[in-house]
């Protein structure tokens, strides 16, 4: 018999996170927030607690696992990249539905992430980590001359990111990254160097009930060169019937498989090289860009609710979701402006960016900065400061509104 009213602990639902709250509340549930840091993280969209049934901050695990029990929940789930450790061991500690926290480390660092896939038998880079950056310069120089990623353990975003043709860029990068803090502010002490991946880059989002699985969206990444590093420029909605759309999806779930991800949301980025899929990394979180009205305009049904259901209520996903794939029920993109400007946000106009909203192609647009904020040069997803979601049956009608939005992008924000 269903619960009323169940309990769900919502864990860090920073950013597209807090979309699950709406689709949990949606099924009838009761939600908590729940924190995994003292303080809020400044560099994510906050949460609004006063939606949320109660707000709780984690102590040690015991004591929060005592709290919790109090409320009875029904499920812990982690709403962003931050609290899928804690997410993870609250729902084993409790008896609830879990991932479990076995392989919780290896869902966020992304070296122990390539060797679980490695060890599954499953494509994947070559890697090495370190805190040192001569060491990190010496294994780019053992890769006969073929370019190395560097970047940080366990960021987001391409923050950090670096292609390095030679050791001397290979060791910098590496410099650049040790003991900076990453958007989940956490403390960089190590490098991650990993063999370049040539081929294109794809995002592969799903949904996963009991091993049993939803394709909710594959996006093709348009990356522009912003110095060292490839900045996205472009999610756009591949087709469900192209043939790569079949190859990624079975690859995605063997990675899946290897990180024991059973249930939630995921969301991967994925190289198809001339070998075939090669893992890039994936995050057992909802897309960062998910927005659940585009996404169902555009594909059918957005990942927060197919995720609210394969938690809450496994058998109405099993009947809906479960061994099916997206639709494209238009041409779509998900833009991330660039910028080159730098400076203090003294102001956001606001008639500007209903310029934009009002565009035919528009369907929602996110501002980053605020007044206060500073706004600097584009380098990563974080500093994209407009994000703009885009749909429309006529190509051309897509090409020209983008157009405009870049135009206009450079309108919006006041500097001091």
């Amino acid at each position: 018999m269903r619960a009323e009213h169940p309990m769900v602990v919502l864990v860090d639902a920073y950013g597209t996170g807090r979309h699950l709250r709406a689709a949990f509340a949606g099924l009838g549930a009761q939600v908590v927030h729940l924190s995994s840091t003292p303080e809020p993280l400044k560099s994510l969209k906050a949460p609004d607690l006063s939606s949320y049934a109660a707000a709780l901050v984690a102590a040690d695990p015991v004591e929060t696992a005592r709290r919790l029990a109090e409320l009875r929940p029904a499920l812990v789930v982690a709403g962003q990249e931050p609290g899928v450790p804690l997410a993870d061991l609250m729902s084993e500690m409790l008896g609830l539905p879990t991932n479990g926290s076995a392989l919780s480390a290896a869902r966020r660092d992304k070296y122990l992430m390539i060797e679980a896939v490695r060890k599954a038998g499953v494509r994947c880079a070559r890697q090495f980590r370190s805190d040192d950056a001569d060491a990190i310069a010496a294994w780019a120089g053992e890769q006969d001359g073929r370019p190395v990623v560097v970047k940080p353990l366990a960021a987001s975003g391409a923050q950090g990111v670096s292609i390095c043709t030679d050791p001397n860029q290979a060791r910098g990068a590496a410099r650049a990254i040790l003991g900076t803090v990453t958007m989940y502010g956490e403390t960089n002490t190590e490098v991650l160097a990993q063999s370049y991946l040539a081929g294109t880059e794809y995002i592969v989002d799903t949904v996963s009930c009991r091993g049993e699985r939803y394709d909710a969206g594959v996006w093709r990444y348009d990356k522009r060169r912003r110095g060292a590093r490839n900045v996205s420029h472009r999610d756009v909605l591949v087709p469900p019937d192209d043939p790569v759309v079949a190859e990624l999806t079975a690859y995605t779930h063997d990675v899946l498989d290897a990180l024991g991800i059973e249930f939630g949301a995921a969301h991967a980025e994925v190289m198809m090289t001339p070998d075939g899929p090669a893992l890039v990394e994936v995050g057992a979180r909802m897309n960062g860009a998910m927005h659940p009205d585009f996404d169902a305009g555009c594909c059918g049904a957005d990942q927060a609710r197919a995720s609210a259901l394969a938690w809450l209520r496994p058998e109405e996903f099993a009947e809906e979701f479960a061994g099916r794939t997206y639709r494209r029920l238009r041409e779509a993109f998900v833009y991330h402006v660039a910028t080159d400007f730098a400076g203090l946000v003294e102001s956001v106009d606001a008639s500007v960016l209903a310029e934009i909203d009002a565009l035919e192609s528009v369907r929602a647009v996110t501002v980053k900065p605020s007044p206060g904020d500073w706004l600097r040069p584009t380098v990563d997803l974080p500093s994209s400061p407009l994000t703009v979601h885009m749909a429309h049956a006529d190509a051309a009608a897509l090409a020209r509104d983008q157009a405009r939005v870049l135009a206009l992008s450079k309108e919006v924000f006041q500097l001091a």
